[in-house]
């Protein structure tokens, strides 16, 4: 198992190849919104002026919709809906990504679980060597419908979803940390993308209109403590001038 997830780590990698570019106005927008944000959280080593400028400048410019992909609807104008992913190819690219690198999961951990259950269904394959509760036996005793025998005792598939799980302190010791093998967030994206799949609309665009409003919001709230008021006071202060 330690060789597969391995294998899985360098395929998923091949499979991702260079990172795609993004046009010019989606990292305008990305920019923009990140600008503002470091500004609320920094703004306090401003001094008051350099920062209500600063602030004014963000408001009017998200207002105006200057960072915009896509222009805001007019007065009188219809909203204009999110374009559908099946038919945008860049989606359609990003969804085939994914579900390729789910395949790299799926498919092996499929024939390894078949070859155990047909070679290895109801063997015992080990004994913890710690005493356990019969609330364990569920989880640790599948394919064997063995009623009186210990909980520490463990079939062999119960082992290969315990070491499918329990491997993933291994995988970042050898692979460090943003692997591809943790088998709980590849079940968490496969479970992402399959829900996607079944919408009516899936993977809709985020309406980033809205997403600039909040942010005025945000602006025109934030009111931080200014560190540089009063600090040639409190410097002659601590020097005793």
């Amino acid at each position: 198992m330690i060789l597969v997830g391995l294998l899985r780590h360098y395929v998923v990698q091949l499979l991702g190849g260079a990172p795609k570019k993004q046009d010019i106005k989606s990292i305008r927008e990305q920019r923009s919104l990140m600008r503002s944000a470091i500004l609320r959280q920094n703004g306090k080593v401003l001094t008051n002026t350099a920062f209500v400028k600063r602030k004014q400048y963000l408001i009017e410019s998200f207002k105006d919709g200057k960072y915009l992909k896509v222009a805001p609807p007019k007065e009188g104008d219809q909203p204009q809906l999110p374009p559908n992913p099946l038919s945008d190819p860049d989606q359609m690219d990003n969804m085939m990504d994914g579900m390729k690198k789910q395949m790299v999961m799926f498919i092996p951990q499929t024939v390894i679980m078949g070859w155990i259950n047909s070679f290895f269904s109801g063997f015992v394959l080990i004994k913890l060597p710690f005493p356990l509760t019969r609330g364990f036996k569920a989880m640790l005793q599948r394919g064997i419908m063995t009623p009186d025998m210990p909980a520490s005792y463990v079939s062999s598939i119960s082992w290969y979803f315990l070491n499918l799980f329990g491997l993933n302190s291994v995988f970042k010791l050898l692979l460090g940390d943003g692997n591809k093998t943790d088998s709980v967030r590849d079940m968490q994206s496969l479970a992402a993308l399959s829900g996607a799949l079944n919408q009516s609309n899936p993977m809709q665009n985020q309406d980033m209109n809205k997403v600039f409003k909040a942010e005025i919001d945000n602006l025109e709230l934030s009111d931080p403590k200014f560190i540089t008021n009063d600090v040639e006071i409190r410097v002659l202060k601590k020097y005793n001038v």
